[in-house]
């Protein structure tokens, strides 16, 4: 079965067109099967009070479709995001009354401006025209969301950022390092004994209750994945923040589907200590984020080294 995942920041009526309402809390997906491909749309319905929200639906699509209906600091703080997590492929779009050369300027020099701009009437069929991209390698499974059902155990949402999982494969679940074992693969209700890559899945497990998942959290076997409580970045501080980053401050640092809180021990190089373990991989970003903030609130970004 195919899988294709989207990000979709505007307007959630238009996808209420596309697909059926699934999963909500802070980030709400619609997904919908439709003669062998299954496809989620992520909206950060948690954004723009909830910054953390707008980062973690990010996370979550292989492309991104941009829907402006106005030009404000949060449309801003959107396409410094997405230039931030270097979410290259996209479709962009805008209503009628956005004036197009002033939206065309606040994109121009990040990854939003090469997105395929389309009028709204187009904007499925365009879509519909994007393929499937799967990641090769060890599988690895980032997880969004979990829960106990009555007679099942431990359910784990996600999606399966790469390779293929098939019942009854042991995996590690990080950072907290428990050995799990997957009873059952569910993908659009449907029971399945195996998936690939980018699928989003439903995950019966076995090895660890609910409540010790967090979002975040990773399913996976690979040492590519590494569990730390430092970090270290090349760091570019967002243009629009203007106050110096110094030693000894705190922040919510962003990495993967994580937000986790972390101090600064070291401005040059950019090194991070967080109060619990983060996993992460090696040329993997993380965004510094101030949340509380009443103006800018994203920090500086990097890949961790």
């Amino acid at each position: 079965m195919i899988s294709i995942n989207y990000t979709f920041l505007g307007d959630e009526s238009i996808v209420k067109e596309w697909g059926k309402k699934g999963t909500s809390s802070d980030i709400t997906i619609y997904d919908r099967k439709d003669t062998g491909i299954v496809k989620t749309w992520t909206l950060p319905t948690g954004f723009p009070d909830k910054i953390q929200s707008l980062f973690q639906a990010i996370q979550l699509g292989e492309y991104v479709i941009f829907h402006v209906s106005k030009l404000d600091k949060f449309t801003g703080e959107q396409i410094i995001a997405l230039d931030a997590l270097r979410k290259e492929k996209g479709l962009l779009c805008h209503s009628y009354e956005v004036d197009r050369s002033l939206l065309l300027t606040m994109i121009k020099g990040t990854v939003v401006e090469n997105y395929k701009l389309v009028e709204l009437e187009n904007l499925k069929t365009e879509m519909d025209s994007l393929a499937a991209i799967q990641k090769e390698g060890e599988a690895k499974v980032v997880i969004d969301h979990s829960f106990e059902v009555k007679g099942v155990g431990a359910v784990l949402l996600g999606k399966l950022d790469r390779g293929k999982i098939k019942t009854y494969d042991n995996m590690k679940l990080l950072p907290a390092g428990s050995e799990v074992m997957i009873k059952s693969i569910q993908m659009h209700d449907d029971t399945v004994t195996e998936a690939s890559s980018p699928a989003r899945i439903g995950l019966a497990i076995k090895g660890v209750d609910a409540s010790a998942v967090q979002r975040g959290d990773v399913l996976c076997n690979s040492a590519d994945s590494k569990v730390s409580q430092e970090i270290i970045l090349d760091y570019k501080q967002n243009k629009y923040f203007k106050e110096d980053v110094k030693e000894g401050q705190t922040f919510v640092v962003n990495v993967g589907m994580q937000m986790k809180t972390a101090k600064i021990i070291s401005s040059a190089p950019m090194r991070l200590q967080f109060m619990k373990p983060v996993v992460f991989e090696i040329g993997e970003i993380a965004v510094i984020l101030r949340p509380e903030s009443q103006g800018v609130r994203i920090v500086g970004s990097g890949k961790i080294s």
